[in-house]
This record gives structure tokens, C-alpha cells and sequence, in this order.
């Protein structure tokens, strides 16, 4: 190393440096409900006290979509005049369970702002869900307040009145059945600016009810708590600053040392708030990483948010040039098509800092490439589940391009990770088992399901379904799955809920489903069909069936017919591993 050459801070000592008092994100461990936790001392436990922190950027942009513009202090307003509403005229009370049901509006951003600012729980349903899902979701978790968009509200009102719904819907476009409520007049507190309505929020209370695909038929809805939620979120700013660190000259590393060795008083100030930016929103908001990671870290630092209805390559190619975005998210596919779309070269990409992805595996040879593109921008990826608040591992930068089939360390300052045998015991080190996250942002559990709930979360781990092994460096490798799920493009789905659907149509028989590689979307779902004797079907018209039951994305992309019986192992279970691999070599040959 020459005597000019530059000694930057490594991650473990930015780490260091921002884990230890009187950091602002000084870390400590307590024990919460029996077991013991690494947590923030002066983090934000509950979603208002986060929200209340982006107050001094009242006059800031906030959100930004297609020619309309929010500063944080109009949406504190529209949120307070919301919350007033909720409470005062729908009669939502603490604890109440609201259904969120829309694309990526700012309605979405203030209901879900406006819902646990009162203590009600927020659940977010997945805006593409067909009417029997909607319908699931609502009445599983016993909501009595909905609140959607135009296009769910025409799914939401076949079944509303049956289940005395009262319902508040965006953006209508048209006039409204009686009985049905403009949310715009709410939003402005029908003309007169309305106060947070006073509700004591705690830690413990939850927060939101997300629901995710796995192994089993219906989706589960997972409940997490305030101080879970909120955890999560600084987490990603800690994640933020420490990579930022490593990042800068030597002088200012050690002038940063100086600002936080001042203590919490640095979280108002100018030198702890540079990781500002701008986050363009692909994701959609009902899923825990576009709320999470996206939506929720840009209180604190008042990181204005551009959000997106639908993705389009080209159209996100044009809000990166216009407002300036420092950090891109989305699942793979995303940013593949972003620098390898024909305006790429044309528009001024160079305000991107960060390139990431998470939600399904990155190809990776793609990593190189996506860095040779998109030279101002850092690479990243992450793992993480709805279950975890998005936390587990991370991974950017030179990690990343060093080792690309990784989805990196356990994120620091909260995540511990392990991997066990079939037994439970530990594994050592680059030995496959199941993978094992334990942080203070997991879940509280399944709602109303204790049994599934003692099977997935054990002394504060949550059980992933996952296989995976740890190399000597703590760098984590996924390397199989347990669950019997395929995740397409970022969607978890669950494949005995498709094979339930099959199994609706009169010439079913047997059916299995899977997922078999996709360039684009990481993996498609494929089944493969005994049809029953004397019956008859098209794989159009099974299809067409299948959209009338499930969501669109769930419905199998290669479906394949036969008139004998489906492999079976010893045990008598669908030999799904033969199908797959049998299927994988018919998709080849039709290349």
C-alpha cells in the first residue's frame, strides 16, 4: 500500500463505531416475553414516534406520483384529518382490525399512517387478490372497515353488505352506491383541519397484519407489533449510514466519529441526516419490503418517496432522470430490465447510488454486469421474510461483487442467524440446514393460528422453510427450499392453494404444482394433471377456471396433461422433484 493510498473504515468498525453509546444507534440486548434481544436504545418502538421524527421536514417533499406533490407537513395534516375520521365517524377503536386494499396510491401511505397512529391494527391485503381472496383476508381477520381504491372496491362490494362493511374507497371515478364513502373528504376533515386524535400507542401493541403464502392451503396472516415494526426500520437507516462510512475519505470518517460520539442529540442534525436521498417505489406497498424498507425509512431522514401504480422500465428511466433518485429497490427483474431497457443510455442515471433487489433470487452472473451498466450505483441484495419484517441477511458493494450466490451477513445490528438439522442442533460452519432469524422485529405470531405459530417461531428464531449454509466469513448462501412454495418475481406462492384451486374443475383428478426456472421472474409456476376418466379439458379452459379462484400471478404458466397416474415416492407423497425435473426438460426442448 503506497503512503498516499487511503485507509477507509471497514464495515465491522463502522458497525462498532454506531453500536456503542452515546451513539444515536447505540444497541444494547433486554428481554422481551422470555427471551433476550440485541435492540436500539434511542430507535423509535412505536409507528407514531417514528412518524412524529420527519416533523422537521415539514416543508420537504414527501411523496411524488405522476403530477401530484406532498411535503411532509400536508401529509401529516391529511393523516391527522384521516385519523380523526376513523375514529370519530367510523368508530374504529384500538386494536381494530382495517383492511387496506390498494395500488400504490398516497391513499395507501396515509391510511396505513392514519390506522396505527390510532392503535388499530393495518392489514394490508394484496391488491391483485380476486374476490374470494379479498373476501378471506377480510374475514379472517375480522375487520369491520375497509379501505380501498376503485378497482377493489368493485371485488369488495359483492360481498360488503353480507359482512356489514363499512367502506371507504379512493379515487372512485365514479358515483358511489349508498353506503360507500369518499375518502377525500375524510382526508380533509370536510374542510376544517382536524388533531391526532389522542391515543396511547405502546410498544408491545400491534401494529399491522400482513398476509403471506406458504406451505399451507390459505395464506397466513402474520401480526407484528409496533416496537417489531419500528426496530425493522432503523435497522435499514443503520444499514444506510454504516455502508456510507465505509464509503468516505478518512477525514470525514473521523469527523463523523466526532459528531456521534455526541450522543442521541445528532439524530435532529444536519451531519446524521445526509443519507437522505430519494427512493423510487416499485414494489408494491402491501408487501413488508416495499412498507418496510421503501415506505418507512423516510421519516426519520425525510427521504422523499416517488411512487410508481404499475412498473414500466422506461417510465422509471424517466423519474430517475427528473427527480433525482439516489436508491432503486425492486426484485430482480426490476433493475435487470431497468439498465438493459434502450433508454437506458439515454436518460441521466447518474444520481443512483444504490441498485438493489430481494424478494427472489438474483442470477449471478447478473451482479457484474448490473455494476458495469449502472456504474454510479452499488449492487445490493438482501433476504428476509414477511415473518421478519424483511430482516435476515445483507449484502453490497465489493461483498457483493466478491460473492454473488450470497445474500450476505446477518443485518447488522439486530440479526442473528443460524442454521439447524433436522433435530435443531446448530450446524457448524458451510453446512446445509434449515435457516434460522432471530430479532426483536419477528413476528408476534400467526393470527389464530397458535399451532402454526409454536412451529415456526422457537426461543425468538423464526424456522424459515429455507435451506442454506454459513461460510467461515458468517456470509449466508441459500441453497434449497423446505417450504412447498414458489416465489415468482417476489410473490410467495403457495402451491397447495393452486392445487385447491385444480382440484375446483370437474376433470381434475391428481394435480401437482411447482416451480420451474424463469429468466425473468426467477421461477414460474407449472403443474402437472392426471385428468379423471372420461373427462376432457384444454389447458386454456382450465385456466380461465382458475382466474375466476386465484389471483392471476398464481395461476400456473405451463401446465402439463396426462392421462396416468402422477410419480409417487415410497411414502406415497406426489413425487414432485421427478415432475420438475421432467417438466424443466420439456420447457428445454421447446426452446
Amino acid at each position: 500500500m503506497s503512503e498516499t493510498e487511503e485507509v477507509r473504515m471497514t464495515g465491522r468498525e463502522a458497525v462498532k463505531l454506531l453500536v456503542t453509546e452515546p451513539s444515536p444507534f447505540a444497541a444494547t440486548r433486554e428481554r422481551i416475553d422470555g427471551v433476550e434481544f440485541p435492540v436500539f436504545v434511542h430507535g423509535p418502538r412505536t409507528l407514531p414516534t417514528l412518524f412524529s421524527m420527519s416533523s422537521r421536514h415539514k416543508d420537504a417533499d414527501f411523496l411524488v406520483y405522476e403530477d401530484e406533490r406532498f411535503t411532509f407537513g400536508q401529509v401529516h395534516q391529511r393523516v391527522a384529518n384521516l385519523s380523526h375520521a376513523l375514529v370519530h365517524e367510523l368508530g374504529v377503536k384500538k386494536g381494530d382490525r382495517v383492511v387496506l386494499a390498494m395500488r400504490n396510491y398516497p391513499e395507501w401511505c396515509f391510511s396505513y399512517m392514519a390506522v396505527t397512529s390510532v392503535g388499530a391494527v393495518v392489514v394490508p391485503l394484496n391488491a391483485w387478490w380476486t374476490v374470494p381472496e379479498l373476501r378471506y383476508g377480510v374475514e379472517d381477520c375480522g375487520a369491520k372497515v375497509v379501505l380501498v381504491d376503485s378497482e377493489r372496491l368493485a371485488r369488495v362490494e359483492s360481498f360488503a353488505s353480507e359482512l356489514g362493511l363499512r367502506v371507504v374507497v379512493a379515487r372512485p371515478g365514479a358515483p358511489l352506491s349508498a353506503g360507500v364513502i369518499d375518502m377525500a373528504p375524510l382526508l380533509d376533515g370536510h374542510g376544517t383541519d382536524r388533531a391526532q386524535p389522542d391515543v396511547s400507542v405502546s410498544p408491545s401493541d400491534d401494529a399491522t397484519l400482513m398476509y403471506t403464502s406458504g406451505s399451507t392451503g390459505h395464506p397466513k396472516g402474520v401480526v407484528s407489533t409496533h416496537h417489531a415494526v419500528a426496530a425493522s426500520v432503523f435497522v435499514w437507516e443503520f444499514v444506510t449510514v454504516a455502508r456510507i462510512l465505509t464509503q468516505l475519505p478518512p477525514q470525514l470518517s473521523e469527523l463523523l466519529r466526532g459528531w456521534y460520539s455526541r450522543g442521541v442529540e445528532v439524530l435532529n442534525e444536519t451531519p446524521f441526516n445526509f443519507p437522505t436521498g430519494s427512493c423510487l417505489i416499485t414494489l408494491p406497498l402491501f408487501h413488508v419490503t416495499g412498507c418496510n424498507v421503501q415506505f418507512l425509512t423516510a421519516f426519520r431522514p425525510g427521504r422523499k418517496l416517488v411512487l410508481m401504480r404499475k412498473w414500466n422500465p422506461e417510465l422509471a428511466l424517466e423519474l430517475i432522470e427528473r427527480e433525482r433518485i439516489t436508491d432503486f429497490s425492486g426484485v430482480p427483474t426490476m433493475s435487470w430490465e431497468l439498465v438493459n431497457s434502450p433508454d437506458f443510455a439515454k436518460r441521466d442515471t447518474s444520481s443512483l447510488t444504490s441498485l438493489s433487489s430481494g424478494g427472489a433470487a438474483r442470477p449471478p452472473d447478473q451482479v457484474k454486469k448490473l455494476k458495469d451498466k449502472a456504474q454510479s450505483a452499488q449492487p445490493g441484495s438482501g433476504y428476509g421474510m414477511t415473518e421478519t419484517n424483511a430482516l435476515g441477511a445483507a449484502i453490497s458493494g465489493a461483498d457483493y461483487m466478491e460473492r454473488p450466490a450470497s445474500v450476505g451477513r446477518a443485518t447488522p445490528p439486530l440479526v442473528e442467524l443460524k442454521v439447524i438439522d433436522a433435530e435443531g442442533n446448530k450446524l457448524g460452519v458451510d453446512q446445509e440446514g434449515e435457516i434460522c432469524i432471530k430479532s426483536v422485529s419477528n413476528m408476534r405470531g400467526y393470527w389464530n393460528r397458535p399451532e402454526e405459530t409454536v412451529k415456526t417461531l422457537v426461543d425468538g428464531y423464526i424456522m424459515t422453510g429455507d435451506l442454506g449454509r454459513i461460510d467461515a466469513e458468517g456470509f449466508l448462501f441459500i441453497t434449497g427450499r423446505a417450504k412447498d412454495i414458489v416465489i415468482r418475481g417476489g410473490e410467495n406462492i403457495s402451491c397447495p392453494e393452486v392445487e385447491h384451486a385444480l382440484y375446483e374443475h370437474p376433470a381434475v383428478f391428481e394435480a401437482a404444482v411447482y416451480g420451474v426456472p424463469d429468466e425473468r421472474l426467477g421461477e414460474a409456476v407449472a403443474a402437472t394433471i392426471m385428468l379423471r376418466a372420461g373427462e376432457d379439458v384444454t389447458v386454456e379452459a382450465l385456466r380461465a377456471d382458475m382466474n375466476a379462484r386465484i389471483a392471476g400471478f398464481k395461476v400456473p404458466a405451463h401446465i402439463f396433461l396426462q392421462r396416468e397416474s402422477l410419480p409417487r415416492i415410497a411414502s406415497g407423497k406426489l413425487d414432485k422433484r421427478t415432475m420438475k425435473k421432467e417438466a424443466e426438460a420439456r420447457l428445454t426442448a421447446t426452446k
